[in-house]
């Protein structure tokens, strides 16, 4: 690219440079970068879908070894028992230590599995739960806004009630949430069963996307896709 071209004569005895000799590296250095960018393009999207970054199977240790599996699961204990207000706020409550107390005064009381709850109760002094599934707190959330119109637990935290340690399942992503707002159909069922969380397991994905479809239509629902709706 540094072209050397004759001004007529040598003038003191050397050729006069159209462009800087620097400008010889312009070439290799964009051959390079037209390999290089598309391959990092493609590890950083591939990277920003990996479970490392979605959190898919985090499963924090938690300081008092609470079984959703037993107790949703094999007791059946109702999720609006401990997670009092997912249907009239946004956010799902953590249970207060007297919401355990209810039945372990009685319960297993001396199980060295709850000492630290019953540390908890005695003291007055919360117990640090660790939060699994977090959203950023750029991103709105309404656990309300999704129960009442018939989004089960089951969509966003899978299957809770097998859990012996709860895992996040799901990739909690803008894309994926995305996803169910373009189509909710497949993710709708009565309002009035959410928390059945077996619900459809004997049904076909067709009849399912059946049930979906009355809910949205007899609910009126037409969920969003502004940024607004969630970015506020």
């Amino acid at each position: 690219m540094a072209e050397i071209v004759k001004k007529g004569t040598k003038s003191m005895g050397r050729y006069h440079y159209v462009f800087p000799k620097w400008s010889n590296m312009l070439l290799p250095a964009a051959l390079a970068g037209g390999a290089i960018v598309p391959l990092y393009v493609v590890l950083v999207v591939a990277y920003g879908f990996s479970p490392e970054t979605t959190d898919v199977g985090y499963q924090p240790h938690q300081p008092v070894p609470f079984s959703h599996k037993l107790h949703a699961g094999e007791l059946g204990m109702d999720c609006r028992y401990c997670h009092n207000t997912v249907e009239r706020a946004n956010h799902a409550a953590i249970p207060p230590t007297q919401t355990c107390m209810n039945c372990h005064t009685q319960i297993h009381k001396d199980s060295i599995k709850i000492r630290p709850l019953l540390e908890s109760y005695l003291e007055g002094t919360p117990v640090t739960w660790r939060r699994v599934h977090d959203l950023p707190d750029f991103v709105y959330f309404s656990h309300r806004a999704h129960v009442i119109r018939g989004v089960s637990c089951v969509e966003c935290h899978g299957r809770i009630d097998r859990m012996e340690i709860v895992t996040q399942v799901k990739r909690l992503s803008m894309g994926w949430c995305l996803e169910c707002h373009r189509a909710p159909d497949i993710h709708l069922r009565d309002p009035r069963l959410v928390t059945k969380l077996g619900w459809g397991n004997d049904m076909s994905d067709e009849d399912k996307l059946a049930q979906g479809t009355i809910w949205r239509e007899t609910n009126d629902l037409n969920p969003s896709q502004d940024c607004s709706t969630c970015h506020r």
